[in-house]
C-alpha cells in the first residue's frame, strides 16, 4: 500500500480547487497525513504605458488578501492538520519546489480543464506540476468543463499530460 505521510493541496479558491480540498482532506484522514494548503501569488505582469496607478492594488495588499482567504479554508473534518504556506513566482515552479522541499507524498489540485486555444494562451499550472512533480498528482477537473472526463485522474510523479 502507498505510503502518504504529506498531502500538498495548492489552490487558487475555484471551483475545482474547493472540490480538489475536499478530496484532499478525505485522503489527509485515511492515510492520517498532515495536509500542506499551499496559495502561490503569481508575480504581476509590468503595468501598461502611460502607467495609472488608479484601481491598481500593490503586491502586498494582493498577498495579504490571499493569506487570508487561505487561512479562511478549513476542513468539515476536524482531524485533518492543515499547514498553511504562501509562496510568490511562477505557480507550477513554486508548486513543485515546495513538494520536493516539503517531501509531499502527494498533490491534490484542480484543474479548469481548459483546451485548445485556451489552453495554448493561458497555459496550465497543473499540467506543469504533472510534468515536473517529484510524487503522484491527482488532478480534479471542473465538471462544467468535462462532462465526459472522469472527476479526478492520477498521476505517476513525472508523467507526461
Amino acid at each position: 500500500m502507498l505510503s502518504i505521510n504529506a498531502i500538498l493541496h495548492p489552490t487558487d479558491f475555484s471551483r475545482p480547487a474547493r472540490d480538489a480540498f475536499e478530496l484532499a482532506c478525505g485522503l489527509a484522514v485515511q492515510h492520517q497525513a498532515r495536509l500542506l494548503l499551499v496559495h502561490v501569488v503569481a508575480p504581476p505582469p509590468p503595468p501598461p504605458l502611460p502607467y495609472n496607478e488608479a484601481g491598481m492594488g500593490t503586491v502586498e495588499e494582493d498577498t495579504e488578501l490571499a493569506y487570508r482567504q487561505l487561512e479562511a479554508m478549513r476542513s468539515a473534518k476536524s482531524q485533518v492538520q492543515i499547514e498553511y504556506v504562501l509562496a510568490e513566482g511562477p505557480p507550477a515552479a513554486e508548486i513543485v519546489r515546495i513538494a520536493r522541499e516539503t517531501g509531499a507524498d502527494l498533490i491534490v489540485m484542480g484543474t479548469h480543464g481548459r483546451t485548445g486555444l485556451a489552453h495554448l494562451v493561458i497555459g496550465s499550472v497543473a499540467e506543469g506540476v504533472v510534468r515536473d512533480a517529484p510524487c503522484r498528482v491527482i488532478t480534479v477537473r471542473d465538471q462544467n468543463m468535462a462532462s465526459e472526463a472522469p472527476a479526478y485522474e492520477e498521476h505517476a510523479a513525472g508523467a507526461r499530460a
